[in-house]
């Protein structure tokens, strides 16, 4: 009896003993799991689904299952049986929804091993955005300073999307520029100007209401909305969502953003079927006593919209396109740009020492995108066009990226494993590939300026100081471009267009016939390398042709380049009008290729500036002899292209 008591007794001071070191050990096993991303929540998730608080329940047997659901997704993805992942996977995100390492797995699963399965590109694209949308909309919710998650979203938008190893590329690219020419609308030009467009959403009312307060009249405005709510969804009942933004981009595109509609006549065509719609927009656009109403409205709804439906924040959009450059949202790398850059900012207090490799990885991630942007940032998009949206070059982010640098490598110069030396060789490739741009575009000074600093940084001024930077300049261009077109194909446009472009401001504009040969000699020289190229008769498993298509880009590169130049608002009227004058003289028919669509632009830039109301679109640039019998032509084959009805809807005439 008395030797039971004791064991009692002892039992009772060991789980008292136990109790005391397990307490005093839970604040660094918090602190450990709150380190890896193991815990499962520190706060309560709003409208977490009901399989969440029951896996909190079950307690540590939910562990348990996890494991086992774990196990079956490795077998399946051996197996190949990646549509069977799913509804696995997401229990997972449901059971461990601050498990970052589930998030990335299911997204990537759909964005990569599910759509390259599909034998459609539209299959492959709602797959790819699939992916996106959990990573973005869902795991960034529930982790929203998780540093990997932000930096295998602005990769996927980067690779997947901006890049060239799918097959299905080019419509993804004109998907994506569509979605979010749908959401935000044209972006304007300049950089002040695009600064402003984009703190206007940023600094949005955010609700209804507080749109009401800022703008009375926008109560006006839904009143007469609703009273046409029919024409705008098939409720009873307005819904200010995403479809209402497509539905006045459509509108906007009718009636002045698409040159392609404005050669269909479809504001006219729309207006003999009597939709309704149009006529309801049309009313409502033009009376004056609601565009501000219109303004605010807009900004609201978009400001919602990025909110809820992109989890993305306005205010960061605004504050990066300010510090960091013209940033246009319908290129992919914005985004990836976007979201390399706040999860930087947002993870950085969790990265500790051990895990500072993460931190480099999405700095990196950020000089990549800038990377792109300064080769192909600036974007051309028509609505109605069904051919990728145009890409060119955006050199101010070069001084970006050069300021970035030195940044970063301040920032990890200390960091284990060389930190700081890892940001060198992406440096020293850039700025290589950046003076051979420069060089094609005939900006020889800045190209020499640039070369000076890659020899600083890396040639004469180095340790141990080399030789490779201090040579002539057209040396080292010739160099750099051997067999750089083979390894990467989709920069043949960028420096052909370059190039043309100089070969339009100073070999026309400054009559100098040579510089417009040469030009036009390596233009010719690039085409005919890809004309003759080995891989010309590839064709992709989607039935495209990827060299095909390339030459197809080639092929418009000189009427590419003159509409770039001739819409360049960083390039002054007078230059542009003496071009205007001259470019026929060595590019027959080129004026009257490109009026159409040159002329609007020019119009609403004479407008707002200091000349309005003092020139006219005509005295700047003349309409070209022949201009009526031309447009007549290409207005009869247009409506060849859309004679049945199922050609008018891929065009998108029919959108209510």
């Amino acid at each position: 009896m008395i030797r039971d008591r004791f064991i009692q007794l002892g039992a009772v001071g060991l789980a008292v003993a136990g109790m005391a070191i397990g307490g005093a050990m839970l604040p660094s096993i918090g602190e450990e799991a709150d380190r890896n991303g193991l815990r499962y929540t520190d706060a309560m998730v709003e409208n977490a689904p009901p399989i969440v608080a029951i896996g909190t329940a079950i307690g540590a047997f939910r562990g348990l299952i996890v494991d086992y659901l774990w196990i079956q997704l490795n077998l399946m993805q051996n197996a190949g049986l990646y549509y069977d992942m799913l509804e696995d996977a997401r229990l997972i995100t449901k059971l461990q929804p601050r498990f970052p390492q589930v998030w990335i797995f299911h997204g990537h699963n759909m964005a990569y091993n599910i759509s390259v399965m599909t034998n459609t590109a539209e299959e492959r694209w709602d797959w790819v955005n699939k992916g996106i949308g959990l990573v973005r909309n869902e795991g960034l919710r529930y982790n929203p300073n998780e540093t990997l998650l932000y930096k295998d979203l602005a990769f996927w938008f980067g690779h997947k999307i901006d890049g060239v190893s799918d097959d299905a590329h080019p419509y993804f690219k004109r998907q994506f520029a569509k979605e979010w020419h749908e959401l935000l609308g044209e972006p304007p030009m300049i950089q002040e100007d695009r600064v402003a467009w984009i703190k206007a959403i940023a600094d949005a009312p955010p609700t209804i209401d507080a749109a009401i307060k800022r703008t009375p009249e926008v109560a006006t405005l839904l009143e007469r909305l609703n009273d046409r709510v029919g024409h705008f969804t098939e409720d009873d009942e307005l819904v200010l969502d995403a479809d209402f933004l497509r539905k006045i981009s459509w509108w906007e595109s009718v009636t002045g953003q698409s040159w392609i509609a404005e050669k269909l006549d479809a504001a006219s065509m729309l207006e003999d079927e009597d939709d309704g719609l149009f006529a309801v927009l049309a009313e409502l656009m033009a009376d004056e006593s609601l565009t501000e109403a219109w303004a605010t409205l807009l900004s609201h709804l978009r400001h919602r919209v990025l909110v809820e439906d992109y989890n993305m924040r306005p205010e960061k959009m605004y504050e990066f396109t300010r510090d960091l450059g013209p940033l246009d949202w319908r290129h992919p790398q914005a985004h990836g740009l976007y979201f390399a850059r706040l999860g930087s900012e947002l993870g950085e207090h969790k990265v500790t020492k051990e895990h500072i490799h993460h931190s480099i990885n999405i700095d990196r991630q950020q000089l990549h995108s800038l990377q792109a942007l300064a080769r192909s940032g600036r974007v051309t998009y028509d609505p109605y066009s069904a051919v990728m949206p145009g890409r060119f070059p955006e050199p101010s982010y070069i001084e970006t990226i050069d300021r970035m640098f030195e940044e970063l490598y301040i920032k990890y110069i200390d960091a284990r494993g060389a930190g700081g030396e890892t940001f060198m060789p992406f440096m020293e490739n850039f700025m290589s590939s950046s003076i051979r741009e420069a060089f094609r575009a005939g900006e020889l000074d800045r190209a020499r300026s640039m070369m000076d600093r890659l020899d600083r940084l890396f040639g004469t001024g180095a340790s141990p100081p080399n030789h490779k930077y201090d040579g002539d300049l057209d040396v080292f261009v010739m160099k750099e471009t051997k067999g750089e077109y083979d390894r990467q194909p989709h920069i043949a446009p960028t420096d052909v267009v370059s190039s043309l472009r100089y070969a339009y401001r100073v070999g026309i504009g400054q009559r100098r016939p040579d510089v417009y040969k040469g030009a036009i000699k390596f233009a010719d020289e690039v085409t005919n390398y890809f004309r003759t190229h080995e891989g010309l008769d590839y064709d992709t498993k989607l039935g495209t042709g990827r060299m095909r298509e390339l030459l197809a880009l080639l092929g418009r590169s000189a009427e590419i380049a003159f509409l770039q130049v001739m819409t360049d608002p960083t390039i002054p009227l007078e230059e542009r009008s003496l071009i205007w004058s001259q470019v026929d003289e060595f590019e027959p028919e080129m004026r009257l290729r490109t009026s159409d669509r040159i002329r609007p632009i020019i119009e609403r830039e004479l407008s707002m500036g200091p000349l309005a109301g003092r020139v006219t679109v005509n005295q700047l640039l003349p309409e070209p002899l022949g201009i009526e019998a031309y447009r007549a032509a290409l207005a009869q084959r247009a409506l060849k292209e859309v004679e049945s009805e199922d050609d008018r809807k891929a065009v998108g005439v029919d959108r209510k």
